[in-house]
């Protein structure tokens, strides 16, 4: 396939944020944007040149979707396999099939990862109440319980701490729908680091700095660009993510989220062939944003340079903050020297993540305090009062 040049056309599954940020990236080099989603009112839809109402599922409609632009690609892993198929007759999709199939299935990554050699934490998979029993029964101390389908967020995932008996592990069964499951080994962390890595149909690959990412209740709570971690434990990071991508054959992005541990050895957590929350603040603090990235990949155009400009830290905002019909006061954080606001154009609602603040400084400690302190200027009853605090 020639490459696909500004002027041309991006087909997107998926409108949400990422969908969003990523036809802005678009729209900036001079592309049309067309999606399709569940949510005629998606955040992708006022800045997409067309929007296709339909479920995930529907391979009709994915087709339709290809039948009118130059490449598809996608910002959300629950596209149905049928919906991939349709849509690679009329266009080329990116990430393929083949890279969805394997992500798209906590059993099958973490299989596949194991299989191909790369460091994961000792885990089982579960198919039956007995078998989620006994890999509960195998492992001891701190255990996680992930649906293997599914889950974002922290959603479909439990954290098991004590021994637990044939009933209880049944109503874990059942909490989580009943499904195939996949159980892990709770392990020593120093830090939570991720990386993500650029890949052209040609081959090409561009590698972003390592991201240190806090998370709260197993959801992103802040991330920082660089991590502050030492050299050589950022390039181990990078070599993995960078042949877990090539491996995979993934064409557009793939972010690997890892654990680094107390001993300093790294493991990898879990993949997402797409945009990542942790990589937001590239933005800022990359000479090429993981957006416009995308679009170069999946086009086929030279990758952008990936040098860190500056520290950027992200914190991310959730509806919580429009609580009893408030505005939170965005020009209080945006009074602090370095701060940016990205909105997503979502309802918000308590726990919905609606939108980040990033923050860019001298130092990484610097970034992180101005990023926390920047949200905090949102909180009810506070926001004057921080705020000032950072001038």
């Amino acid at each position: 396939m020639a490459v696909v040049l500004p002027g041309g056309t991006i087909g997107i599954l998926g409108g949400g944020q990422l969908g969003r940020m990523t036809a802005l990236a678009a729209r900036s080099l001079g592309y049309h944007i067309h999606v399709l989603d569940p949510d005629p009112a998606c955040a992708a839809g006022p800045v997409s040149d067309r929007v296709i109402t339909a479920s995930f599922a529907d391979a009709a409609a994915a087709a339709e979707l290809a039948r009118g632009v130059d490449v598809v690609t996608m910002e959300i892993e629950k596209i149905a396999g049928a919906s991939l198929e349709a849509a690679s007759a009329h266009a080329p999709v990116r990430p393929s099939r083949a890279v969805l199939e394997v992500v798209q299935h906590r059993g099958r990554q973490k299989d596949w990862l194991a299989s191909h050699g790369f460091p994961v934490a000792p885990y089982r998979t579960a198919s039956t109440e007995r078998e989620l029993f006994d890999a509960l029964a195998e492992f001891h101390g701190i255990r996680f319980v992930k649906s293997s389908s599914g889950g974002y967020d922290g959603r479909g995932q439990l954290r098991v701490d004590e021994a637990v008996d044939e009933r209880a592990a049944t109503a874990i069964w059942r909490e989580l729908g009943a499904a195939h499951c996949v159980v892990e080994q709770g392990v020593a962390l120093r830090d939570e680091i991720s990386v993500m890595v650029a890949r052209r149909p040609v081959g090409d690959c561009a590698v972003f700095p390592v991201a240190l990412n806090h998370h709260e209740n197993q959801v992103l709570d802040w991330s920082v660009i660089p991590a502050p971690i030492p050299d050589d434990a950022a390039a181990q990071a990078r070599a993995i993510a960078l042949r877990i991508a090539t491996e995979l054959d993934v064409i557009g992005l793939l972010a690997v989220e890892m654990f680094r541990l107390a001993d300093g050895s790294i493991l990898v957590n879990e993949l997402a062939p797409r945009p990542h929350n942790t990589f937001h603040h590239t933005e800022q603090a990359c000479l090429t944003s993981q957006f416009e990235q995308l679009v170069r990949a999946v086009c086929d155009l030279p990758l952008g340079a990936v040098d860190l400009v500056q520290p950027v830290a992200l914190v991310n905002l959730f509806g919580d903050l429009w609580q009893n019909g408030r505005t939170p006061p965005f020009d209080d954080a945006l009074r602090i020297p370095g701060v940016r606001l990205f909105l997503y154009g979502k309802e918000p609602r308590p726990g919905r993540k609606v939108g980040h603040l990033s923050a860019a400084a001298r130092s990484v400690d610097e970034a992180i305090a101005k990023a926390r302190m920047a949200r905090a200027a949102l909180e009810p009853d506070r926001g004057s009062r921080i705020a000032d605090r950072g001038h």
